[in-house]
Order: structure tokens, then C-alpha cells, then sequence
């Protein structure tokens, strides 16, 4: 079995670093995806949180495109309730006119923050996803138009010329499964921080698939959160990074940079136990070898056309050295 591979680039901050050296780091990781041959990057939608600085999608993709050429760049995603739908089929008009063919959509249905930081990022309070989604799906006519009494309907769109990018539903419980297989959208799991199984949504969103345009056929992206190393000893010592970050998550407990596994380690954190319940299972730690039979099982399992791979360290040479480990496994 083949599978696909691509990235989510959640533009982690370590450390003693800072949210400007994760910036200027994700042109560097899209060059190396696309000369490993993996199909897209995307760039996540996080807002309020101090270890990870992509919250603007749209800004990762404007400025890592003339740094690439043939790899597809998207947003995993625009999380609609933080926007106005029409911004958002302007922007990503413009990005396809700017990078045609190259682009993708993913549309998210919660804020991707805390409930405060929500209400802060909201221009229209009480909007409500489906009418969210309305609107997006009428201004770029995809499959919606709006009546003729509305207010909007005589607004032009511009760029006029340009398609919308394709549009992919994000989802990390299986409430949207259904609805992205009505609407002709490709799908994406989050199972790089989600404990719920995909297998159900993923079927869920294939039996309920109805052609589209830019998809004829249902397309599904498994999202998984995975660290390669050279040997199991080195992967395991990466890994105490993001597994410590994993627990502060499950417990909630005030999140900060990511650590250095030597910081993880100073501060008595033992994986062995103190890892419990799903979380355990959210990271695959592993060299080239171990992992590609557990992610061809995972993909094959679960009927994923792709995996996006997040991968979470405190520095960002061990967290490309395993990117090149993973595609030199799986690509070939």
C-alpha cells in the first residue's frame, strides 16, 4: 500500500526562542516537504497559545509561496466563527490568483482557542456555523446562492475571475463528517490532538459524499501527530517535548513554550507514567522503520487518502530531520 504523505505546520515556539524565529522558520519546512515530494503544507489556526505561533493561515501562505513552486499550500484552517465569510472568499481567491492551482481551503468549525479569546476574535456575535458556512458557500457559488430579496445578493466578489480553492471540512469528533460528504468537500480528521477513533467519521463522510467539482470523489486527509528519529533512544528523548506539552493540554495546566527535553526531564516528568488515558496514544514515536508499517496500517485501516503529519519539537532541526526520515520511508 502507498499513501500520501503532507505537513500541518502549527509554527511551534520553543523555548528561549521566540514566535518570530517559528515564522521565519515555516519557509524552510515547506522547501524541504517539497523537495521530499509531500503533496501540501498547511498552517493551522491556534490563537491565545504561547507554544504555537500560526494564527494567521492566509499570511503563512502569501508569504511562503513565491518560496515554493509546485507543493500545494492551504489553511487547516480557517476557523469561520473567528471570520467574515466574505473576507475569507477574497482572500483565498486572491491566493489562487496569485498561486494558481496550488491552493486549499479547510474550513474549521470551533474558534481553535479558548472561550475568551473567541468572543474577542468575533466581528458578528450570534452567527451560528451553518449560516456561516451559507454565506461562504453563496459568495463563492459553490453550490448556494442567495435569494433574490437578500441584502447581499448584489454584491460582487472580487477577484471575479478567480475559482475559489478547493474546500476541505475539518473534523476531530465526526460532527461534520456528514455535512462535508453533502456539500462535495474533501474531509480532514484531526487525529493529531483528537482521542476519538476516525474510522467512524471517515466512513460516515463517505457514505454520505455527493460529487463536486473539485471533487469527484471523496478525498480523506488523516491528521496524526508523529516524531522520527535516527534511533527508538533519540525519538523518545525528542518526544519528551511534546509529550510533556500533550499533559499540560489534558490537565490544564498553564501552557508555555515548548521545552527542551532536558527541561522535561529536570522537571520529573516521566512518561512511562505520567502519560494516562487517550493522550498516550496521540504521539507515534518511532524511527523510519518502526513507523511506516504502524502509518500504512493506519491509512489502511482507516481508508485515508493521505496523512498530514504534525510534527512537534523544541528546536526545528530535529523537527525537519524527521520530516526527511519520514519521507524517505514512505515515499519511496
Amino acid at each position: 500500500m502507498t499513501v500520501s504523505l503532507s505537513v500541518l505546520d502549527v509554527l511551534p515556539v520553543g523555548s528561549g526562542g521566540t514566535a518570530r524565529d517559528a515564522l521565519m522558520g515555516a519557509t524552510e519546512l515547506a522547501q524541504l516537504a517539497e523537495r521530499h515530494d509531500y503533496k501540501r503544507v498547511w498552517y493551522a489556526e491556534h490563537h491565545g497559545m504561547p507554544n504555537i505561533a500560526s494564527t494567521s493561515p492566509e499570511l503563512l501562505i502569501a508569504h511562503v509561496g513565491p518560496s515554493t513552486s509546485r507543493i500545494r499550500l492551504g489553511a487547516g484552517g480557517v476557523m469561520l466563527p473567528n471570520h467574515v465569510p466574505l473576507r475569507v472568499v477574497e482572500q483565498y481567491r486572491t491566493l489562487e490568483a496569485l498561486h494558481p492551482g496550488r491552493i486549499d481551503l479547510g474550513i474549521g468549525r470551533a474558534a481553535g482557542t479558548d472561550p475568551r479569546t473567541a468572543e474577542a476574535l468575533r466581528s458578528a456575535p450570534g452567527h451560528n456555523f451553518s449560516r456561516l458556512l451559507g454565506e461562504t458557500l453563496a459568495f463563492a457559488q459553490e453550490r448556494a446562492e442567495f435569494a433574490d430579496d437578500h441584502p447581499y445578493k448584489q454584491i460582487q466578489v472580487t477577484p471575479a475571475d478567480v475559482a475559489l480553492p478547493p474546500m476541505w471540512m475539518l473534523g476531530s469528533s465526526g460532527g461534520s463528517a456528514h455535512l462535508a460528504g453533502q456539500v462535495g468537500f474533501g474531509y480532514a480528521f484531526a487525529s493529531h490532538f483528537s482521542p476519538t477513533p476516525p474510522d467512524g467519521p471517515i466512513a460516515a463522510y463517505r457514505r454520505a459524499f455527493e460529487p463536486s467539482e473539485a471533487f469527484p470523489e471523496p478525498h480523506v486527509i488523516l491528521a496524526v501527530h508523529v516524531l522520527c528519529a535516527e534511533t527508538e533512544e533519540e525519538a523518545r528523548h525528542l518526544a519528551l517535548s511534546p509529550w510533556s506539552v500533550l499533559v499540560r493540554m489534558a490537565t490544564g495546566a498553564r501552557m508555555g513554550p515548548v521545552p527542551t527535553p532536558e527541561e522535561v526531564l529536570a522537571s520529573g516528568f516521566n512518561p512511562d507514567t505520567d502519560l494516562f488515558g487517550p493522550m498516550a496514544d496521540l504521539l507515534m514515536v518511532g524511527t523510519p522503520e518502526s513507523l511506516r508499517p504502524r502509518l500504512l496500517a493506519l491509512a489502511e485501516r482507516t481508508g485515508a487518502d493521505e496523512l498530514m503529519v504534525m510534527t512537534l519539537t523544541h528546536a526545528q532541526a530535529p523537527r525537519l530531520r524527521s520530516y526527511e526520515l519520514l519521507a524517505a520511508a514512505l515515499n519511496n
